[in-house]
């Protein structure tokens, strides 16, 4: 384990530490320590977390790509249920970084009652910048960036990270896409939770009586101390400074030559026009009332 990081560390009751000073970091821990996001049922167990892994476009071609004996990273897991996803019937090993220690605690706990093994739980801020390069296969991270100091700071750190022709996933508020949550909730300000109730088709996922994870919802979507928005053009220029290929999109930056049955292959990157449209068209589909988050996938270039 020494091998991958480059700073020191200590290791209380199974979860490798790392001193976290960062103010803004400060309130991100602050936040999620009152609510986890998102939480665990009293029904969970190893085989609900793989049957909503599977569930999930995104996740399930990740890991279905992934293969096995790879070093992958979660940046910003939070509770780790995506990274215990992507650990669950394979060799891989899995490390989850947070900053929440109370978020982690819960995937840690989860893991251990159900005997998931190959992943370890790291409490540190991504700007502490806590490993050595190329060490990971595959890095995750979404909905993570656009919470911190400096998404660009933050995606140059952790792409450092990466092994030559290692995969990178970054999920951010898109800037058009977002502005129905933003709209919501300047709403929510004023008449508090009953108009996002009314108005957010994602609170209808929850089951009726789960006030749980509802609330761990709304407090994410609509009480963050910090977010920011963010554009495909303005993460193409991330890759391009950070010696990383793109490869795919959701939306598509092409929308002509969108294949959405291969996440990993290789696609256009379209015109300014193309990708502006397909980032103003989420406002009308299922990204832009599901909160406005758009993904962007890169491999390091040899």
């Amino acid at each position: 384990m020494d091998n991958i990081f480059n700073k020191k560390y200590i290791i209380k009751n199974g979860i490798v530490e790392f001193d976290i000073n960062d103010i803004i970091a400060q309130k991100n821990i602050e936040f999620y320590s009152k609510t986890p996001f998102p939480n665990y049922t009293k029904l969970d167990n190893k085989f609900s977390i793989l049957e909503k892994g599977n569930k999930n476009y995104l996740t399930y071609e990740f890991k279905k790509y992934i293969g096995h004996n790879k070093n992958i990273l979660e940046v910003g897991c939070g509770t780790g249920q995506s990274s215990l996803y992507f650990a669950i019937g394979n060799n891989n090993k899995v490390f989850a970084l947070e900053p929440t220690l109370e978020s982690i605690k819960l995937g840690f706990d989860f893991a251990k009652k159900n005997n998931i093994e190959n992943i370890l739980f790291i409490k540190a801020d991504i700007f502490d910048d806590i490993f050595r390069p190329e060490v990971f296969d595959f890095i995750w991270t979404n909905g993570v960036l656009h919470h911190t100091k400096s998404p660009s700071l933050a995606f140059k750190i952790i792409s450092k990270y990466l092994k030559k022709d290692g995969y990178i996933l970054v999920g951010l508020y898109n800037k058009y896409g977002r502005l129905r949550t933003v709209l919501r909730r300047i709403l929510y300000k004023i008449f508090g939770k009953f108009i996002i109730k009314i108005l957010d088709p994602s609170i209808r996922r929850f089951k009726k009586g789960n006030d749980l994870q509802m609330n761990a919802w709304i407090k994410d979507q609509y009480e963050h101390p910090k977010e920011s928005l963010h554009t495909l053009d303005e993460v193409l220029t991330w890759f391009e400074k950070n010696n990383i290929e793109f490869i795919n999109s959701i939306p598509s930056c092409d929308p002509e030559n969108f294949d959405n049955q291969d996440l990993f292959k290789k696609t256009s990157t379209g015109s300014k026009f193309t990708r502006l449209f397909s980032q103003i068209l989420m406002l009308f589909n299922n990204l832009g009332s599901d909160g406005g988050l758009f993904i962007v996938i890169g491999k390091k270039k040899s």
